[in-house]
């Protein structure tokens, strides 16, 4: 069941709230959650470009020997297509790949059980759109990590200049880059006998739950004041 306040929008922000414009992920990873923590509107503009190699349609899982990267396959578009137009390629079997991969991972989890239906109900509407499954992905996440930010999904957004344009500031391919904004925090995961950061946010819920709050809380390198 989703509660999220998601809104489409043509342009404007709130002049009152603290409104930030960033890269629509799939599943994001921890950093993508320090970088938006404390706004309380989130804009994702969908005449952006669609680059490929990034986590648009990609995250990272801890499995039992690896980390694991899981790709939504996509439907060939021109180049730089707007993100709006990226239909996703179910002739591909990545949903059942995901879905076992995903059971795999955090069947095991503490709160496994607790929230991956959540998950399983949006994969099975079978979204046409990437942006579509990715909203709603993402709008679950939010819920069970307490972040009461709005969702705004525009068209053609023009800036007025009160808005915090938090656009390519997370990593593109892999987790190994500057993080600006997260520091890592450990916590229990399943396998290995190292911490491995920065992960998809669903490694934290799975393993942490309603803890999963606090712990980006203390993770946090940046506020969104200072960005």
């Amino acid at each position: 069941m989703l509660h999220a306040d998601v809104t489409f929008v043509i342009e404007g922000t709130h002049a009152d709230k603290k409104v930030v414009i960033a890269d629509l992920f799939y599943l994001p990873n921890l950093e993508f959650f320090c970088l938006v923590k404390g706004a309380d509107s989130i804009t994702f503009v969908l005449d952006d470009p669609f680059v490929r190699q990034t986590y648009r349609n990609r995250c990272e899982i801890l499995m039992a020997n690896k980390v694991e990267m899981l790709s939504v396959p996509v439907l060939k578009a021109d180049k730089l297509a707007p993100y709006r137009d990226i239909k996703i390629d179910y002739g591909q079997k990545w949903l059942n790949v995901h879905l076992r991969g995903i059971r795999s991972a955090y069947g095991k989890a503490p709160f496994f059980e607790y929230f991956y239906p959540s998950f399983e109900e949006v994969f099975v509407k079978r979204k046409n759109f990437l942006w579509e499954l990715n909203v709603e992905l993402l709008t679950i996440c939010l819920n069970f990590l307490f972040h009461s930010a709005k969702i705004d999904i525009s068209a053609q957004f023009v800036p007025n200049g009160a808005e915090i344009d938090l656009r390519g500031r997370s990593g593109a391919k892999g987790r190994h880059w500057a993080w600006q904004y997260y520091t890592p925090i450990t916590y229990h995961q399943l396998f290995g006998l190292d911490f491995v950061p920065n992960l998809s946010v669903i490694d934290l819920l799975f393993c942490e739950g309603p803890g999963s709050s606090d712990k980006l809380h203390l993770s946090l390198k940046k506020k969104l004041n200072n960005t």
